[in-house]
């Protein structure tokens, strides 16, 4: 891949953080939790409001953090620290963050009750959570799109991929519930993920994602085929702006209930 994976995400996402940016409204003395925060992008836009407070970014790659370490340091944030962990497992300070905040990685829990109870607990009364999450893999061309390519006439999984695990309002809401959040609110966000600015660019990136590097890698598979209906796919998402697939996303906010 011709960028690195935290260029690729930051790049594919740049118009859902501007958008997950301006929700976080973190404030200047936030105690903040940043959950999967990758190479730390939006751990570092948290950082530079929360000047007067702190800004803990955790993620389960050790890869991806010491990017985000490198990164902090040249630009001298001094408020932001980054450990590796899963926050389902995490023993946090009770009561000891101001704001939660995810964008993109709260969806990969084995038990999202048990993660989100546990972030609960770490969280002050009143303290507030910003998530950003897919929403249902049917309303995500980027991934149906995509699967189509790879096995033309094959369902959509009845088992909710990972990366839309959240995007049920409902089911989603109830965990929330239970895990000691109110006020639960959900935002849509519809804006395009960006793949490469051209065809080739787009195609060696695809060829470096799980998505499809796992399918690829199956025996009896007709690589040749497969492999020009994904160039052909990404020809057809060609714009003056790059390579584009449609994507649908929810900004889930709530608070943290008193007591």
């Amino acid at each position: 891949m011709a960028l690195n994976c935290a260029d690729f995400y930051d790049a594919e996402l740049r118009r859902h953080n501007e958008i997950f940016r301006s929700a976080v409204k973190a404030g200047t003395r936030d105690r903040v939790l940043d959950i999967g925060c990758g190479a730390g992008q939006s751990t570092r836009d948290a950082a530079r409001i929360a000047v007067e407070g702190s800004v803990l970014g955790m993620d389960v790659s050790a890869q991806m953090l010491e990017i985000a370490r490198r990164r902090s340091a040249e630009e001298g944030l001094r408020n932001v620290v980054f450990e590796q962990g899963d926050a389902q497992l995490q023993v946090f300070p009770a009561a000891g963050f101001d704001l939660c905040i995810s964008r993109f990685g709260a969806m990969f829990f084995a038990d999202p009750a048990a993660a989100f109870a546990n972030i609960g607990r770490a969280m002050r009364p009143g303290a507030r959570l910003v998530w950003m999450v897919w929403q249902g893999q049917d309303r995500n061309e980027w991934s149906t799109a995509i699967q189509q390519a790879l096995a033309p006439g094959t369902a959509m999984s009845a088992t909710t991929a990972p990366a839309f695990s959240l995007g049920d309002p409902t089911v989603t809401t109830k965990i929330l519930n239970a895990s000691g959040f109110a006020s639960v609110d959900f935002v849509e966000v519809h804006e395009p993920v960006f793949y490469g600015p051209d065809v080739d660019a787009a195609y060696e990136a695809l060829m470096g994602l799980y998505m499809v590097k796992d399918p690829l890698a199956r025996p009896g598979l007709e690589t040749d085929a497969v492999l020009r209906r994904l160039r052909d796919l990404l020809e057809t998402h060609l714009t003056a702006d790059g390579v584009l697939f449609d994507s649908r996303a929810w900004i889930i906010t709530a608070h943290r209930a008193d007591g």
